[in-house]
């Protein structure tokens, strides 16, 4: 037996056994036993709310929000996912989203771009229900030598830097490629500026090289105990200058531009 074998949760061994459904309640009981990954998306949802500028009054969806608690910080976020899930609020496809023209301020994404079977569909759609200066914001992997590491060799989704934009299989949740982002806004950046000139890349940050590592995630067990957060998160913030070789996650902020552009 490895060492990836001893980490492994023994429901996490199972997940290709349950429907995506019963993948992403187990997710949500994971989550809630695992202090240290509550931690990191406590951080992760303050990070995507600190792009949204508070005035505003439309809607905020999050997409995906699948095993997540961010309406327990933020109460005006709409939660949805592509699943019918318990307390969430909404189905919604992200490539025929159920929203008014200009009736959104923000959409908000946690790991979801990169499950996309259309994410061309997916940013039509945006640019449509968005408002002028509404915002896309993100946090997706890395493509960081660190995060290649990691993704290829202790994670269960692929990691291919030299693919298309093209998700295949037919499951939300165990389809992806970590890479894709990465894809789009940095190799492909000119591609997806000419495809999609309503949409400004308005902000892009790499963060988190050790934090969801050591909280295991959804597959691996959690290494340190959930008081040991706030130790991880100075020492991420100290080695900060190192994060274009260590980063694991990036947030991107992409935001519509106003008539007037």
């Amino acid at each position: 037996m490895g060492l990836l074998d001893l980490l492994t949760m023994p429901e996490a061994k199972q997940a290709a056994a349950f429907d995506d459904r019963e993948l992403t309640l187990l997710h949500r009981r994971m989550l809630e036993r695992k202090p240290f990954l509550g931690k990191v998306y406590i951080r992760w949802y303050n990070e995507l709310m600190s792009h949204v500028a508070e005035a505003q009054t439309g809607a905020i969806i999050e997409l995906g929000s699948g095993a997540g608690f961010i309406q327990q910080l933020y109460p005006r976020v709409q939660t949805s996912d592509v699943l019918d899930l318990p307390g969430l609020d909404k189905v919604i496809d992200a490539a025929d989203m159920p929203f008014d023209n200009e009736s959104v301020d923000a959409i908000l994404m946690i790991n979801v771009l990169h499950h996309m079977k259309n994410v061309e569909r997916f940013f039509v759609e945006a640019s449509r229900v968005l408002k002028a200066r509404g915002r896309i914001v993100m946090i997706e992997p890395a493509n960081t030598p660190w995060a290649r590491f990691i993704y290829s060799r202790f994670h269960h989704e692929g990691f291919d830097p030299e693919a298309g934009w093209q998700v295949e299989g037919q499951r939300p949740l165990l389809d992806g490629n970590d890479a894709l982002a990465w894809i789009i806004f940095t190799r492909d950046r000119e591609v997806f500026e000419s495809k999609f000139p309503g949409l400004r890349i308005a902000a892009m940050r790499r963060h988190t090289p050790i934090a969801y590592l050591l909280s295991g995630g959804f597959t691996l067990r959690q290494l340190l105990p959930g008081w040991a957060f706030t130790v991880v998160r100075v020492l991420e913030a100290i080695l900060q200058f190192a994060n274009a070789a260590t980063a694991m996650f990036q947030t991107i902020v992409l935001e519509k531009r106003g008539h007037e552009d």
